[in-house]
């Protein structure tokens, strides 16, 4: 009796590729050949392709297999990580469910985690501040999602808003600093009413000088000169530079 490679990988529920490698790198034991030049294996086979397969559906990796029966304490760590590393795909995962769900209560722009993207619909930013806010929430992380939602909902749009957008590159001092004057009162005053998140730069998981240089590149893409002129005025006068 005994089964061929491909009758043991069903029985086993995994693969012939899985069953060849698990060969190649000493896991599981050549079976006897028939005369006629045919492995054929047996129940010890099945049961430890089981096993491995089990093994590595709880996340153990092929390499550390071996060491399951002689290294007790070393097969407890690696379960231990395992379930470290399930307990944190089950976190995104129902993360993730619950964005879907918003996105489907309230379809938005997914640029954005929907409630950032919710308000700046609504403050009707124009496409060079959405883009700026989708790469600062990714860069620095979506945890101030909620403050700059909250920013956003206080803002209002004005002339002052259309005028940098319409601004050249080449636009004269005088344009810039009108434009810079115009737009600081209430730039200053959402930052009154919303001081600095807790989350910035510093604590971004790409490293801050990593996170601050992508924010740097995007808005030397993002806006011309005299935009950007104009933004350091206005964070002159909010004091924040």
């Amino acid at each position: 009796m005994g089964w061929s490679t491909r009758e043991v990988a069903q029985l086993a529920g995994t693969t012939l590729r899985a069953v060849r490698h698990y060969h190649e790198v000493g896991l599981l034991d050549l079976p006897e050949r028939q005369p006629n030049g045919y492995k054929r294996y047996r129940t010890e086979h099945l049961v430890r392709l089981i096993q491995i397969r089990r093994l590595t559906e709880l996340g153990i990796p092929l390499a550390r297999i071996p060491d399951v029966q002689d290294e007790p304490q070393l097969f407890e760590e690696d379960l231990a990580e395992a379930d470290a590393e399930l307990a944190l795909t089950i976190a995104q995962l129902q993360k993730a469910r619950k964005e879907i769900a918003k996105f489907r209560r309230r379809p938005v722009s997914t640029d954005l985690p929907v409630d950032l993207s919710a308000a700046a619909t609504r403050a009707r930013l124009s496409p060079a501040d959405r883009s700026l806010f989708a790469v600062i929430t990714q860069v620095i992380g979506a945890d101030n999602s909620q403050h700059w939602a909250d920013l956003l909902r206080d803002y209002e749009r004005d002339e002052a808003d259309d005028e940098f957008d319409r601004l050249p590159p080449d636009a004269d001092e005088e344009t810039r600093e009108g434009v810079a004057r115009r737009m600081a009162p209430q730039i200053q005053a959402l930052l009154e009413k919303h001081p600095t998140p807790p989350h910035t730069a510093e604590h971004a998981a790409l490293g801050q000088q990593t996170a601050a240089n992508a924010v740097v590149s995007a808005m030397l893409d993002l806006y011309n000169p005299a935009q950007l002129d104009v933004f350091v005025r206005v964070w002159k006068a909010a004091g924040l530079i």
